[in-house]
């Protein structure tokens, strides 16, 4: 009974922190994209213009995702 409490509680903790580090990492990565970007933004070549469209691409899912997590260490913090 004892180690399947353990093993459980492990279990849920681990998961917590890996969620957590993945939103982290998710943050960091819309950064350094939201960079890219804005130092693509100031060529006028017709390839940067195409990368700065691909970088689009991944930046508005990952908006999505920071929004999402905002939202959620709000509802955190408030109840």
């Amino acid at each position: 009974m004892i180690s399947t409490v353990t093993t459980s509680t492990v279990s849920s903790i681990t998961s917590v922190a890996l969620i957590g580090s993945l939103g982290a990492i998710g943050v960091v990565v819309l950064i350094t994209l939201l960079i890219q970007k804005e130092l693509v933004s100031a060529s006028t070549d017709a390839r940067m213009l195409r990368l700065q469209r691909t970088l689009n691409i991944a930046i508005w899912p990952l908006i999505a995702v920071f929004v999402l997590i905002a939202i959620s260490k709000v509802i955190e913090i408030l109840s």
